[in-house]
């Protein structure tokens, strides 16, 4: 993928989902077809240190899978928030990478949000549609 791209709809869903969690991280999926990412489906973040760390509920991620198998839709990325924090990746959000999608993280102290291959750490480029 040379460049993630989202719609307007999942690009402001995204970032309102993560201006309502804050000072707690947000979690959610971007998903759709054909590489192009359509809706953000915020996840209830179920880590026992919700202000520092995500951990996408278990029974909603499995949900959001199934709904998305069941839609013919992809994963395109993962994304959470740094509330306080910049728009790159911990070390912990390399240690715990699992997922072969970009992780987009949103540094909401800076406005700016990123997207990382993890745990190699290769940027990804953001492309919103007007």
């Amino acid at each position: 993928m040379a460049a993630l791209e989202l719609s307007r709809e999942a690009w402001d869903v995204m970032w309102s989902d993560a201006q309502r969690r804050a000072p707690e991280e947000a979690v959610g999926l971007l998903v759709g077809r054909g590489g192009r990412a359509f809706a953000a489906w915020p996840l209830a973040n179920a880590s026992p240190q919700p202000l520092v760390h995500y951990l996408a509920d278990p029974s909603a991620l499995l949900a959001a899978l199934k709904s998305a198998d069941a839609e013919g839709l992809e994963v395109l990325a993962v994304y959470h928030s740094h509330p306080d924090g910049l728009a790159r990746p911990s070390a912990r959000d390399r240690e715990e990478a699992g997922w072969r999608v970009p992780y987009v993280i949103l540094g909401l102290a800076e406005g700016r949000a990123r997207a990382f291959r993890l745990p190699a750490g290769d940027e990804v480029e953001i492309r919103v549609e007007p």
